[in-house]
């Protein structure tokens, strides 16, 4: 963690310098009349973009939320390994690995085939994979992490705080105009100011508003999808039970009364159930049953025989039915329409599965951290507003593979044993599918297809283990200038920059003249470089791109005087140089990242790495030429000062 970059400032680093001029809040403080960005929502995907947005005081976001206020409990609960990565970035990772519960193993129960109306334990499997992550799959109270997303918000440059008691009615754009063309009308959902209407004009508008999104319906999208017509219900509850994997994740089936997946929380003694109760006919709802807590009680008390569960205090409780749904596009650009979107859906408003897979709040911030950076672009006017026009293509896409893995997961998951898996003669299917789903529950199996944001390189081969179109698979390094062990990936941090990751030939310390010297010096000085053609006129040089080196050698023989100035820039008001950018080989045995990573020894190479840390370009270290044409290329077809946000370097 960098900080003091601007002068000395006492009291929590987390805590940013704030920006002059924000905007008066309070609960008798009027509305803004123009915004930037509003954002539809708190809950995970809206609270992750307005986290994101947050750090760019020039960016006028607005957030708004219909509830009074944050929720206290209930909801979704599971966080990936993928979506951590995404935490550390955002500077809590650690605060959450220490507060939450984490998933190492996940335990199967099945029938008895001595006695099928009891359960016994038949397998269990490692949650995470070996090397997969340095991230753990966590556990977590929602409304906790919608803390922390508000915490950063706060810390801000620009204090972001949520606008609770308003909700979106309705929504217009108007095409002629590029000065806020949204018009948005805001209804007083809590009563306090007599159900008022406000009317707010943007830029750009983000529905997070759930799955009866208005703002989805003002574009007219429409969610498609089927129902498995299975009631299930789901608790939080403090209790004492004798089933012994009580503090294991575990998927229970029983002979003939249903399935439980339980997933111990928090702080040691809290659990959360969900339990199959009733089938549902084709026109039936859930809610229609009139199901209570102590249905749920009763049934899981069933599932888990020979053993009981005694609850003490249910902490929340709900009842659902399983759905898969997803809308045709994220956004308010017909198929056909040659226009730039200014209205997008995210999270639940354009996805709907079953909680099963753990995926639903992954995704959905996945979602809008895929469209922040974009949208940070587009408004500082580094990048072409066409840029956001990606967004919808590479998550719906996304989107589509997470509701059919699930709606696949959820039949597997309430469909009766077999006498073969029940006598032990074939591995259950459940096992079976957990082992081949888990790159996808962990989030890492995201690829996003070839496009002018990810290059067709046929230089893939330099870096076998980063393939281009998935994330920046993190290793350890150690950093040269003080010898600190860390990982790679988490000096990215969630501030819209591109990074350059320059990974040194075999026989490269960096000595004038070398590889990394010559490549160093082109982004540096050359006019065809990245670097010199879209940093903006008065900012650091390390404003949009982040250029890092990692070196064969130990920290004790490379020559850090002799690393080129790119590599220890003067930024900041007082011109301070960062010391931070050179990194060699782990030498204490937590691993070597060319190997863990596919790195050609003897040739090195470098690799692009999108804001949301998706790896776009791998190049030779002397790919100058190709580096820029990409840029280019890109840039006179948008006619604009279009970036490396939307040209592919």
């Amino acid at each position: 963690m960098q900080f003091y970059k601007d002068g000395f400032r006492g009291g929590c680093p987390d805590i940013k310098e704030a920006a002059p001029n924000r905007r008066n809040r309070g609960t008798n403080e009027p509305l803004p009349e123009k915004v930037d960005v509003l954002i539809a929502g708190t809950g995970p995907a809206g609270l992750c973009l307005a986290a994101q947005l947050s750090q760019f005081p020039e960016i006028d976001t607005m957030i708004i939320e219909r509830m009074p206020s944050n929720i206290i409990k209930g909801k979704a609960d599971g966080i990936n390994t993928r979506t951590m990565e995404m935490f550390q970035a955002f500077g809590f990772a650690d605060k959450v690995k220490r507060e939450t519960y984490w998933v190492n193993q996940t335990a199967f129960w099945m029938p008895d085939p001595q006695n099928p109306q009891h359960i016994k334990r038949v397998g269990r499997v490692q949650d995470v994979a070996d090397d997969s992550s340095e991230m753990p799959h966590i556990l977590i109270n929602q409304a906790r992490l919608h803390e922390l997303f508000i915490e950063f918000m706060k810390n801000s440059p620009s204090r972001l705080e949520p606008d609770y008691g308003w909700e979106v009615v309705d929504l217009s754009i108007d095409h002629t105009t590029d000065d806020h063309p949204v018009t948005v009308t805001l209804k007083d959902a809590s009563g306090i100011n007599w159900w008022a209407t406000r009317t707010i004009r943007a830029n750009y508008v983000v529905g997070c508003d759930g799955a009866h999104s208005k703002v989805r319906k003002a574009i007219g999208g429409e969610l498609h999808g089927d129902a498995a017509h299975q009631a299930w219900g789901v608790m939080d509850i403090l209790a004492n039970t004798d089933f012994p994997d009580v503090r294991q994740k575990c998927l229970i089936s029983s002979a003939n009364e249903g399935n439980v997946l339980l997933l111990p929380r928090e702080g040691g003694y809290i659990f959360r159930m969900y339990v199959e109760l009733d089938k549902l006919r084709p026109d039936e709802k859930a809610s229609q049953r009139k199901l209570t807590q102590d249905d749920m009680i009763a049934a899981a008390n069933r599932i888990i025989k020979p053993y009981s569960i005694d609850v003490k205090e249910v902490v929340w409780w709900s009842i659902y039915d399983i759905g898969h749904s997803i809308t045709d596009r994220f956004d308010d650009v017909a198929e056909g329409e040659d226009r730039n979107p200014r209205v997008f859906t995210a999270g639940d408003a354009c996805h709907t599965h079953s909680p099963k897979a753990g995926q639903g709040m992954n995704v959905s911030m996945q979602d809008t951290f895929n469209l922040g950076w974009k949208l940070v672009h587009v408004l500082k006017g580094r990048a072409n507003p066409r840029l956001l026009r990606s967004y919808s293509k590479e998550r719906l896409t996304e989107a589509k593979r997470l509701v059919e893995t699930d709606h696949k997961w959820s039949r597997i998951m309430s469909a009766p044993t077999t006498q073969a898996e029940r006598d032990g003669t074939q591995e259950p299917r459940i096992i079976r599918q957990f082992k081949e789903n888990l790159e996808f529950t962990g989030g890492t199996a995201v690829k996003y297809d070839a496009s002018y944001l990810f290059a067709a390189s046929a230089h893939q081969a330099l870096a076998a283990g980063q393939e281009i179109g998935r994330r920046f698979h993190s290793a350890p390094v150690v950093r040269v200038s003080d010898a600190k062990q860390m990982h790679l990936g988490h000096v990215a941090e969630a501030d819209a920059r591109w990074r350059i990751y320059a990974f040194a030939g075999k026989s490269d310390t960096s000595n004038p003249g070398s590889k990394i010297h010559q490549l160093a010096d082109w982004l540096e000085t050359n006019a065809n470089s990245p670097v010199v053609q879209f940093t903006p006129k008065g900012e650091d040089i390390d404003a949009v791109i982040d250029f890092r080196a990692v070196f064969q050698q130990t920290f004790d023989q490379v020559a850090y005087e002799n690393m080129p100035s790119l590599l220890k820039p003067k930024t900041g008001k007082l011109g301070l140089q960062d010391h931070e950018k050179v990194f060699c080989v782990d030498h204490k045995g937590l691993g070597d990242i060319f190997d863990m990573r596919g790195i050609n020894r003897e040739k090195g190479c470098m690799i692009v790495v999108r804001p949301d840390q998706y790896v776009s370009h791998v190049l030779p270290l002397d790919g100058f030429e190709e580096l820029s044409a990409r840029s280019e290329e890109h840039t006179s077809e948008l006619q604009s000062q279009s970036t490396i946000s939307y040209a592919v370097f």
